[in-house]
């Protein structure tokens, strides 16, 4: 039993950097729904400033489009509020943001030519490839800074992993809170830089459909594998079993 435990752990540790890697890959026969060949909709509106209140704080909210997005999820952050320039700003609204790409993007190119990843409030991308970076559309992807104080609707975006094709309803909106904080929204695809992101208090939340990586099943279940051996080592260990043999053999 004692080696069979040492393989399955070292196998098991072996898997997991490799898996960690390979999981957000995108796999090649990914069905991209229809409705992500749409471009994000918005509408002008008149609704009046209101405040919520998340962790004690109240901020101040102010719509200013009706806005409806459809994208595939490329790369994201999850914000809690107690970190970095969240916790700095004292931003506990801010749940996630989240970089989406729909059209062509979504449907006709490999994104795996592609490297995406998060900062705390912004989306990078690069590639290696020329033609790659030719075909890739600029305005058919949007980093999103999604707020909203309805616990549901956090539980909800909090479960987004890359590869999720989802789908988001709310405003654009600018928020604020009485200690001189205040962020903006991007009202325009087109933009770039600072302030380019789209900044939205989310109504309805909804995740479409996710992506069958095998790598995540391999992942999670070395890491299971690795955790259990450990355990199991332990407890046999504190129960005096796994005792090696010594022989003595003579002295010259």
């Amino acid at each position: 039993m004692e080696q069979v435990l040492k393989w399955v752990f070292f196998a098991c540790v072996a898997l997991l950097p490799i898996s960690c890697w390979q999981r957000d890959e995108f796999v090649p026969d990914m069905a991209i729904l229809p409705v992500l060949a749409e471009e994000p909709v918005q509408k002008k509106v008149r609704e009046d400033p209101f405040t919520v209140l998340v962790n004690d704080v109240a901020y101040a909210i102010n719509p200013q489009y009706e806005y409806d997005l459809r994208g595939l999820v490329v790369s994201y952050e999850h914000h809690d509020g107690d970190r970095m320039l969240h916790r700095l700003w004292n931003d506990h609204l801010n749940v996630a943001d989240l970089c989406v790409v729909w059209g062509s993007n979504a449907s006709e190119i490999d994104l795996n030519d592609f490297d995406f990843w998060n900062g705390q409030f912004t989306c990078f991308f690069r590639t290696g490839d020329q033609m790659a970076w030719q075909r890739f559309d600029q305005n058919a992807l949007s980093n999103n800074h999604l707020i909203t104080e309805d616990e549901y609707l956090r539980d909800l975006i909090a479960n987004v992993q890359v590869g999720d094709q989802i789908q988001l309803s709310g405003w654009l909106a600018s928020y604020s809170h009485g200690e001189g904080f205040t962020r903006g929204t991007s009202t325009t695809r087109t933009d770039r830089g600072n302030g380019a992101c789209e900044t939205i208090y989310v109504k309805r939340f909804q995740i479409l459909s996710s992506m069958d990586n095998g790598w995540r099943i391999v992942f999670k279940a070395s890491l299971a594998g690795a955790i259990i051996c450990m355990v199991i080592w332990v407890l046999v260990v504190a129960r005096g079993g796994f005792r090696y043999r010594y022989h003595e053999r003579p002295d010259y």
